[in-house]
């Protein structure tokens, strides 16, 4: 029913897992799945300090 040699690989990415038995190919494709990350995480510090900026703005008259 289940293949005792086929290993099971988590989908995503876990800060810390252990990446011995993974291909070249599968750690250039964590990587790029944490530099997206990376970028998305960017985008929402620059829209956080934005909304910052405005409220600051607004109370600062």
């Amino acid at each position: 029913m289940f293949d005792d040699d086929e290993v099971k690989r988590p989908k995503a990415h876990e800060v810390g897992m252990p990446i011995d038995a993974m291909s070249v190919e599968e750690l250039e494709a964590r990587i790029g799945l944490l530099e997206g990350e990376i970028a998305r995480l960017r985008q929402a510090i620059a829209a956080r300090h934005q909304t910052r900026a405005a409220a600051d703005s607004l109370f600062k008259r």
